[in-house]
């Protein structure tokens, strides 16, 4: 795809990726940087843009990746200075803490390897703590689906953690 190609059809995107950045990010430069982002990834990406049927959709697409991938990495930052900033009282419960800190590492890792709508709605509910109204306007779909696609995932959650408990023994 030459540079003009995308320049007609990915810059007419600019206002809709911004305002989609902004409601995912609440602070107009770090949208607009998120923005900057996404035009820079789908140039990188451009000889595979002939198939692209809608740019608009799938700018957005990238996009809201973009941000997860921000959030996981932002998320496991924190746990890590959460797991080096334990207290030390005494052997017992140092012991007891990493072995939270670190279950609750393997957690956040399973639900980064779930398929992209279970992963997205259980961090948007879990990780952020956003209403059922809130995931259902980001994503558009019913409240009803999404109780049943985090059900789903919370499920597959639970059953890879206790094959890791009984593989473990």
């Amino acid at each position: 795809m030459q540079a003009s190609d995308f320049k007609q059809l990915f810059l007419p995107c600019h206002r809709k990726l911004f305002s989609v950045a902004y409601r995912l990010m609440s602070n107009a430069q770090a949208a607009e940087d998120m923005v900057q982002e996404t035009f820079l990834k789908l140039w990188m990406q451009r000889d595979k843009m002939e198939k692209v049927d809608n740019p608009e959709a799938y700018s957005i697409t990238v996009l809201r990746r973009i941000f997860y991938d921000k959030m996981r990495a932002r998320h496991l930052q924190e746990v890590d200075k959460d797991v080096g900033s334990l207290q030390v009282s005494s052997s017992q419960n140092i012991s007891k803490q990493l072995e939270e800190a670190d279950e609750y590492q393997r957690v956040r890792q399973l639900i980064t390897h779930l398929p992209d709508p279970q992963a997205r709605i259980m961090l948007m509910r879990d990780i952020e703590d956003r209403s059922f109204e809130e995931i259902s306007i980001e994503t558009g779909l019913t409240e009803v689906n999404i109780r049943s696609i985090l059900s789903r995932a919370r499920k597959k959650i639970r059953e890879q953690i206790k094959a890791m408990r009984y593989d473990k023994d």
